[in-house]
C-alpha cells in the first residue's frame, strides 16, 4: 500500500489529531438525528397521503436533505482545512468507480427528468490512487451538474490525456446541459462559499463548499480542476486532470470484437455513452448494424413503445422506473433490455445474446439468457435471515422496516455484545452493523466474529462518508458499507450482492 501525506495547512500535529477526532464525533452526532428524520420521512412517503400531505412531506424531506448537505459540506471542508490529507493508493477500477457515481446520482437525475450516462475510454487504464478521494471529486462535480441542470442530462467520462505508459495523465470530465458558468465566475465558484451569483444559495441550496473541496483535493493530487463551456452545445464542462501510476496486469475484455451495433436515442449523452461502451468492448458503431440499442425515449408520439427497425435485433434502453415496460417490449419482438445508466458488461452480454453468438462460439444448445438487472428485479429476499445491529431506535426502526418490506426475516441487536451472542445461537445470511455503538462498536464486533471463524457477510452502517470509516470497515473484516440514511435502492443492491439465496442459513443446533 502506497501512502503519502499532503499538508494543506501547518497546525501542530497533536492539535490536528484532536480536530480530526472532534470532527468525526460531531459528524456522527449531527448526522445521526438528521438521518433518522430523512429515513422516517421516506417511510411516510410510501404510505397513502392526500395531495396536501404529500406536498408538506416533500417540502420537509427536501429541507432535511438540504440541511444534511450543508452539514456534509461543512464537515468535509473543515477536515481538509484541519491539516493533513492522507492518501492510500490502491488499484482503482475506473469503470466500477464512475459507474457507481452515476448510479448513485441516477435516482435524483431521473426524478428531475434528466438522463445521466458514463463512459471510460479504452486507453484510460486503471491506476493506483486513493479511490475514495477520486470518487469524492467525481461525485461533487457530477452532483453539482445534476443540481443546476433543469433539462437534458449529465455525462461523466474518463479519458486519457497524455502522460507516460508508467504514469498516464487522466481527465475526469463532467458535461451538463445546464445554464453554464459565465467566464467571470469560473474562478469564484471554486472558492469557499462561492456561487455563480448570490441567488444560487437560496434557489438551489448548498453552502458553496462542494467545488471548494474539489479544488483542494485536486491540488493535493498535483492536479488541476477547471470549468468551461461544453464544446457540443449549451451547458458546462468541468474537468479534473492528474497523473497517476498505471496498474499493470489484465486489460479490460473486448467481448464485442467483430460485432456492429446501432445506437438510437434522442439524447446526445445516452448516444455518446452507449457508443463509447460498445467501442470499449471491442465493437463498432454503425447505422446499418443488425443489432440496435433503442432508447425508450425515442418513441415518436411520447406514448406507447419505441419502434423496432425491420430486420433488426433490438434491445430497449429503459430507466428503472420504466421496468413495467419490459414484458411489453419483449412481446413486441425486442430481444432484451438494458437499464440506464448503462453498464458496459451488461451491454456486452445483451448484444452477444441478441447476436446469437453462442451459435458461432460453441456447439450445442444456447446458454441461459443474461440475468435480469438488479435495479429492476423486485424484492426476492423472502426468508433471507438478517441480523440488524443498531443501537439507535429510530435507525433500527427504519432499517428493519425497509428490510421486512423486502421479505427479510429480521432480528435485532443493540450492541456488539448482543450481536456476538445472537450469532452463537443462530446463523444469518447477512449482518447489517452500525459502526458506532456503546460498549462494543461495530469494527470490534466484526473482528471478534472473524477471529472465531464466522464468515457471514457483514455490511457496515455509517453516518459518515469519511475515507477513514470505509477503511476501518474493511480492516475489521467487514465486507461492505452503506451510508445513512438508508435508501431502498442501495439496500436492495447490498442484499443482492451479499446474500446467497441458494443456501439459506439455518438455525444453529447446540
Amino acid at each position: 500500500m502506497a501512502r503519502r501525506q499532503t499538508d494543506t495547512t501547518t497546525p501542530i500535529e497533536a492539535e490536528g489529531s484532536a480536530e480530526q477526532q472532534f470532527l468525526r464525533l460531531m459528524s456522527h452526532e449531527m448526522r445521526t438525528p438528521l438521518n433518522g428524520v430523512i429515513g422516517m420521512l421516506g417511510l411516510l412517503q410510501r404510505t397513502r397521503l392526500d395531495g396536501a400531505q404529500r406536498a408538506y412531506l416533500e417540502t420537509a424531506r427536501s429541507s432535511a436533505e438540504h440541511l444534511l448537505g450543508l452539514v456534509n459540506d461543512l464537515l468535509d471542508y473543515a477536515r481538509l482545512e484541519a491539516g493533513k490529507l492522507e492518501f492510500d493508493s490502491q488499484p482503482v477500477d475506473l469503470e466500477s468507480m464512475v459507474r457507481g457515481v452515476a448510479e448513485l446520482l441516477s435516482p435524483k437525475a431521473h426524478d428531475k427528468g434528466l438522463e445521466i450516462a458514463w463512459s471510460v475510454a479504452p486507453e484510460a487504464v486503471d491506476v493506483l490512487a486513493d479511490e475514495g478521494r477520486l470518487r469524492q471529486v467525481l461525485f461533487n462535480l457530477a452532483g453539482n451538474a445534476v443540481k443546476f441542470t433543469e433539462s437534458g442530462g449529465v455525462h461523466i467520462a474518463i479519458q486519457r490525456r497524455g502522460g507516460t505508459a508508467a504514469k498516464p495523465r487522466l481527465a475526469f470530465i463532467v458535461d451538463d446541459t445546464g445554464p453554464g458558468v459565465p467566464a467571470e465566475a469560473r474562478e469564484r465558484i471554486f472558492e469557499e462559499f462561492g456561487h455563480v451569483d448570490a441567488s444560487d444559495a437560496s434557489r438551489f441550496g448548498g453552502a458553496g463548499l462542494g467545488l471548494a473541496v474539489v479544488r483542494k483535493l485536486a491540488d493535493a493530487m498535483d492536479g488541476t480542476v477547471t470549468v468551461a463551456d461544453r464544446p457540443d452545445g449549451p451547458g458546462a464542462r468541468f474537468r479534473f486532470e492528474a497523473a497517476f501510476p498505471a496498474v499493470g496486469g489484465a486489460k479490460r475484455g473486448k467481448p464485442l470484437a467483430g460485432h456492429a451495433v446501432r445506437v438510437i436515442s434522442p439524447d446526445p449523452f445516452v448516444r455518446a455513452a452507449a457508443a463509447a461502451q460498445v467501442v470499449a468492448s471491442g465493437g463498432i458503431v454503425a447505422d446499418d448494424a443488425r443489432i440496435a440499442l433503442i432508447d425508450h425515449a425515442a418513441r415518436e408520439t411520447g406514448f406507447g413503445l419505441a419502434a423496432r427497425p425491420a430486420d433488426t435485433r433490438a434491445i430497449v434502453l429503459l430507466k428503472p422506473s420504466e421496468r413495467d415496460l419490459i414484458a411489453r417490449y419483449r412481446s413486441a419482438g425486442f430481444q432484451g433490455y438494458l437499464i440506464k445508466p448503462l453498464r458496459r458488461a451488461s451491454l456486452a452480454e445483451r448484444v452477444l445474446a441478441a447476436a446469437g453468438a453462442w451459435q458461432i462460439s460453441r456447439p450445442g444448445p444456447p446458454p441461459a439468457p443474461p440475468p435480469d438487472d438488479d435495479r429492476v428485479v423486485p424484492g426476492r429476499f423472502a426468508g433471507t435471515r438478517v441480523l440488524l445491529v443498531e443501537d439507535n431506535p429510530v435507525g433500527a426502526l427504519l432499517a428493519s422496516t425497509l428490510l421486512k418490506r423486502e421479505g427479510c426475516a429480521v432480528e435485532t441487536a443493540a450492541s456488539g455484545h448482543e450481536a456476538l451472542d445472537a450469532m452463537k445461537r443462530a446463523r444469518y445470511d447477512l449482518v447489517f452493523m452500525d459502526m458506532r455503538m456503546p460498549g462494543m462498536d461495530g469494527p470490534t464486533a466484526a473482528r471478534r466474529l472473524r477471529e472465531r471463524g464466522d464468515g457471514t457477510p457483514i455490511v457496515a452502517l455509517t453516518a459518515n462518508a469519511f475515507a477513514e470509516d470505509r477503511k476501518a470497515c474493511l480492516e475489521a473484516g467487514m465486507n461492505d458499507h452503506l451510508i445513512k440514511p438508508l435508501e431502498l435502492e442501495s439496500l436492495r443492491a447490498s442484499l443482492t450482492r451479499w446474500t446467497n439465496r441458494t443456501e439459506r442459513a439455518k438455525v444453529a443446533v447446540g
